[in-house]
């Protein structure tokens, strides 16, 4: 068994033990995430009695992969924004391009994003990245001090050494180094723009946290829907409340679903009476088809060393599903014909994760299928990609009184802040055949050591 194992098992044994047993800190720890307002669609956002641990090395690895990653990524998309035929392979539609061109007023593309990462023992894998700040930022946070009181926490702690991750502050920091490029000099202030469901009568409560800490922090901070502003005299605001800094927190298509681009925001950021993070332009990295664009050699080829060795090592080969031959390996190879005959080993993803088209995994299709989804693929956009094996861990399950022992799938994603990580959160969830579980939520998350 290795140390990291060691550890989980020795974690395990508190629970087991008396005083933990009889779960009372269980249930004092979920009234705390309630009255913290730790909660996800009316549940505590962490289902589980146990910590997401990460080795010191574990972490070290991850955080220089990802920086050379970012930065990787960061050229990818300052090329595609200056190269249509690139900016055509991403499949943006013709309104998310007419906001990528508008200038934003500083010159970072992505001042806060992250990456989906796996990490089994030695190896470490990325399949995914966004430029946005999830949920582990402002949940995660609070969760970690919480989850650091917890009796059988502080009696592992006798042993081990843990280290928080979280980075709020980082966070701050990095809208504000945005808003000083963008030209202002004012204590700005913030509203955090959520698109809030149809009958939501209040504010989102990760969203509620973030302007609860901004203010904490001596800024004017509010969570403000789209449908609540308004644009006049050069100022956009919520009422009374005047807007400086908008921390975007709505993906563009979500937003033009419902408006179009004469909405009082879109006019404040074209007059650059608005500092907006991040900007509409890092929109482009939303398109799980950027992965085509960085495992391109053809594009990469003049990247610096260090961060094509990231590509090779650390990101699965991905394309556009398209009608056409493309490399794999030394290969050349008919897409298509490829796709079908190595099911086993690809998944086909929907280029933007936010529509109703659904993730197929070859391996859980038979051949039929899987020549149906490559049809539907060759419609609409769809990147296929090579699968990555889930990082799965047990963890203690708290659920209606009782606790249970889960197999559950493990997501890390390292949090970006100006091209640096700063922290990580974990998501866990239970996988099932539909792909729906009520098993989901935060881990918290802590670097270990021996002591």
């Amino acid at each position: 068994m290795t140390q990291l194992g060691e550890a989980i098992a020795r974690y395990h044994k508190i629970l087991e033990a008396e005083p933990y047993k009889d779960l009372a800190w269980a249930d004092a720890l979920q009234s705390r995430m309630k009255s913290s307002h730790l909660m996800a669609q009316n549940r505590p956002v962490s289902p589980v009695l146990r910590p997401h641990f990460i080795t010191r090395r574990q972490y070290t690895n991850m955080v220089k992969a990802a920086e050379a990653l970012f930065a990787a990524l960061d050229r990818v998309e300052r090329l595609a924004l200056s190269n249509e035929k690139l900016l055509n392979r991403v499949h943006m539609l013709p309104a998310e391009k007419m906001l990528a061109a508008v200038d934003p007023g500083y010159s970072l593309l992505s001042v806060t994003s992250l990456l989906d990462a796996n990490i089994h023992n030695g190896t470490l894998r990325f399949n995914g990245y966004a430029a946005e700040t999830p949920a582990g930022v402002a949940f995660g946070e609070a969760l970690d001090n919480l989850f650091w009181e917890a009796p059988p926490v502080r009696e592992f702690r006798k042993k081990y050494a843990l280290t928080k991750v979280s980075g709020a502050k980082y966070l701050l920091t990095a809208l504000l180094k945005a808003y000083k490029e963008f030209g202002r000099k004012n204590k700005p202030n913030i509203a955090v723009i959520e698109m809030r469901p149809p009958f939501q009568g209040s504010d989102t409560p990760e969203y509620a946290l973030l302007a609860e800490f901004f203010r904490r922090e001596g800024y004017n901070a509010e969570v403000v829907s789209p449908d609540q502003l308004e644009y006049r005299n050069g100022v956009l605001r919520r009422g009374d409340f005047q807007i400086d800094l908008a921390y975007r927190r709505i993906k563009v298509q979500e937003f033009l679903i419902r408006f179009d681009l004469t909405h009082p925001l879109v006019r404040a950021y074209r007059d650059r009476a608005v500092c907006m993070v991040n900007s509409f332009r890092s929109e482009i990295s939303q398109k799980r088809a950027m992965f085509d664009l960085l495992t391109d050699e053809t594009i990469t080829s003049g990247f610096p060393a260090a961060e094509r060795k990231a590509i090779r090592e650390f990101i699965p080969w991905t394309r556009v599903v398209a009608p056409t031959n493309t490399s794999y390996g030394d290969e050349t190879v008919d897409l298509p014909e490829f796709i079908l005959k190595n099911r086993e080993r690809l998944v086909l993803k929907p280029n933007d994760e936010s529509t109703e088209n659904h993730v197929i995994h070859g391996a859980q299709a038979d051949d039929a299928a899987w020549e149906k989804a490559l049809k539907q693929a060759m419609r609409s956009p769809y990147v296929v990609q090579e699968v990555i094996e889930p990082t799965k861990a047990t963890f203690p399950v708290y659920q209606y009184g009782s606790v249970s022992m889960r197999e559950l799938r493990v997501d890390v994603h390292p949090h970006s802040f100006l091209g640096k990580v700063q922290g990580c959160s974990s998501w866990i969830t239970a996988e099932t055949p539909s792909g729906f579980s009520t098993i989901s939520g935060l881990a918290p998350t802590f670097i270990i050591d021996s002591k």
